[in-house]
């Protein structure tokens, strides 16, 4: 059976966390990495996906450590999402502040 592995990046805006992991991973550009394998007796081309992971580089004391963790594209997409539903910080509002009168 033929097989093929395809690589993306996806940026999570915000720290995330996976189904299945306790820990919270920070923002940043992961990569993906999907498996296929080659749909056999078709008269065309096709592949089925068989794995995705996302690529967890250590920190702290693991650092130097790649881990490739089981994912589904759900699991992405609901992380990606998840970030851009976390409500500002009241530091970042629009809101303008009165400059403060000069004491004299």
């Amino acid at each position: 059976m033929n097989t093929r592995t395809s690589r993306s990046m996806v940026t999570f805006p915000h720290v995330f966390v996976l189904p299945g992991y306790p820990e919270e991973l920070p923002a940043g550009d992961y990569e993906v990495v999907t498996d296929e394998e080659r749909l056999q007796g078709l008269s065309f081309e096709a592949y089925r996906r068989t794995a995705t992971y996302l690529t967890i580089h250590g920190r702290g004391k693991h650092a130097g450590r790649i881990e490739l963790r089981p994912v589904s594209e759900r699991d992405i997409e609901l992380a990606i999402s998840h970030g851009r539903n976390i409500p500002k910080d009241i530091n970042d509002s629009e809101a303008a502040l009165s400059p403060q009168e000069e004491l004299k």
